[in-house]
């Protein structure tokens, strides 16, 4: 992604690769066509929306069904990408005999597009495309044994590689579909993710929404609406759910805000570019962000097989965001993770720090965001997404997209619940081990230097316009200078033939042409002079 993008998701990120992050290659289609929906769709219910039960598995795997073909299959949500993709065999099906693949940072999913028809929560759906993967061998783990057999892309319609590839209605994304053919209902669904490990604030499952609000949850519709950035490039580029943070929008564990420029040549000053993706488990966020979160903790370390800090599991940290004037806290369980067998340099057990120095599969080499905000974040509110004229063949919902969240994170209960998930109930969160060290005493992890070439290129690349114009100028003034330059000394050489001190184009012949007979009669008389001097 350049896009773009983590998974075990974490045991399918921390067990697969060093990167940790699932990136999906999902590119901007910026057309209009008038194409036709092919199929029809049809909603089984009444009122023509769904609610879907979210299966969380170990806070990294986040999972739903489908029915594809006549058969149930368990799919990764996933808001970072845009197409369908399943394995195993489906009994009814076409096989277009069209090859594509889908590159991750632990595997590459390759196959043939196929079509058939599809059952999503309420929805039917003819002749769906997607793509049928017979082996998974290339991923690093077993995603089967992980419990999914696929992956649904949640993302824009214009980010779809089988849409781009097919260049065909039957080629939109699952959501496209329902939303061209449900003229009942706005272009929105939302998605509300559990936490396991959470025996005071937890829910007691995870909903995905379509068209409809989560019961319990309208107050979602008066939150501030979040503009989508739509990206505007020379080529075609991912299109994500990505938004504008509020200006110091990143408060860090010290209560103040953490200082970034950002590397989106469009964002306003002090404000970053955040991607809202639920296919990651570790947010990824610039080294500096994470240092400063992770950096002033008394017992940090920077662990090298994660690619991440390590802190002590006792460590109670408390960061937030900013969007629209509204405050999101970040749970404590959210900010370090204690589900994977780490130790410190001690042999003493720690948590793994969960907003990562953003990876190389994820980074944005074209200045497109800041960072990607998973499921650490995401677990921390009830998140609308609404695509508006991202549905090209849709009646309804016409304006453009936004997202809005909700918090469902309250900061006294979030204490308590890390109380007793870390501390066995002894609230030593007062203690002077506690404390954060001072800013001067900050660790800073260190820069590989593939990051360090990936940072200059997209420097570069983000700089491209601003170098060319700084080259032409260039180029201009020295021509500039060429010709002004020839200008002068043909004025100056008129002026002095005017004047009589340069002969005229005639003399200088004549004048040349006795200077080379002298110099030939002088020649001969040396000779001579030789001659009579031997």
């Amino acid at each position: 992604m350049r896009s773009l993008l983590s998974l075990s998701l974490a045991r399918l990120l921390f067990y697969a690769c060093s990167t940790h992050a699932l990136t999906f290659p999902v590119r901007v289609q910026s057309r209009a066509d008038d194409r036709p929906a092919a199929g029809r769709l049809s909603a089984r219910a009444s009122s023509g929306n769904t609610i879907l039960p979210v299966h969380n598995t170990q806070n990294s795997e986040y999972i739903t069904n489908i029915t594809l073909g006549g058969r149930e299959i368990p799919v990764l949500l996933d808001t970072g990408s845009s197409d369908l993709w399943v394995t195993g065999t489906i009994p009814e099906t076409t096989d277009l005999g069209v090859a594509e693949s889908l590159s991750y940072a632990v595997g590459t999913a390759k196959g043939d597009i196929n079509t058939a028809d599809l059952q999503f929560g309420n929805y039917s759906v003819e002749d769906q495309a997607y793509l049928l993967v017979p082996n998974v061998s290339s991923f690093s783990i077993d995603i089967v044994a992980n419990g999914f057999e696929g992956l649904i892309g949640l993302g824009p319609n214009t980010g779809s590689v089988i849409r781009d590839k097919m260049d065909d209605a039957k080629g939109d994304s699952v959501l496209a579909r329902i939303f061209q053919e449900n003229t009942t209902s706005s272009n929105y669904m939302s998605i509300l993710l559990s936490r396991e490990g959470d025996s005071v604030t937890n829910i007691s499952s995870g909903y995905m929404t379509i068209s409809e609000v989560l019961p319990g949850y309208e107050s979602i519709t008066s939150m501030p609406k979040l503009s989508v950035m739509k990206d505007n490039k020379l080529t075609d580029l991912d299109q994500h759910w990505q938004t504008y943070t509020d200006k110091d929008g990143l408060i860090g564990p010290d209560g103040n805000p953490i200082e970034y420029d950002s590397i989106v040549p469009s964002a306003p000053d002090g404000q970053l570019v955040v991607v809202f993706d639920s296919g990651f488990t570790l947010p990824q966020v610039p080294r500096t962000v994470s240092d400063a979160i992770y950096g002033r903790v008394q017992g940090a370390e920077w662990n090298t097989e994660w690619d991440a800090w390590t802190i002590p599991c006792t460590q109670l940290l408390n960061i937030s965001f900013k969007f629209g004037g509204q405050t999101y806290p970040v749970h404590p369980l959210d900010v370090s993770s204690s589900d994977f067998d780490i130790v410190n340099s001690n042999g003493e057990t720690v948590c793994l720090g969960t907003f990562q120095p953003i990876s190389t599969s994820a980074f944005s080499l074209l200045g497109e965001y800041d960072m990607i905000l998973g499921m650490a974040f995401m677990r921390n509110v009830y998140a609308l997404f609404d695509y508006g004229n991202f549905v090209e063949d849709t009646s309804q919902d016409l304006g453009d997209p936004f997202i809005q969240l909700l918090s469902t994170t309250n900061l006294t209960a979030a204490h308590e619940s890390f109380v007793q998930a870390r501390l066995s109930g002894v609230d030593t969160t007062g203690n002077a081990s506690q404390a954060l060290l001072p800013a001067s005493e900050e660790q800073h992890s260190p820069e590989s230097e593939e990051e360090k070439k990936q940072a200059y290129e997209e420097m570069v690349l983000s700089r491209w316009p601003e170098i060319f114009v700084g080259c032409l100028i260039f180029v201009l003034i020295v021509v500039g200078i060429i010709i002004w330059r020839c200008c002068f000394v043909r004025r100056r050489r008129k002026r002095a033939a005017e004047k009589g001190l340069l002969p005229s184009a005639n003399a200088n012949v004549s004048s040349y042409k006795q200077l080379a007979g002298s110099s030939t009669a002088t020649l001969v008389d040396m000779q001579n002079m030789q001659g009579k001097h031997v």
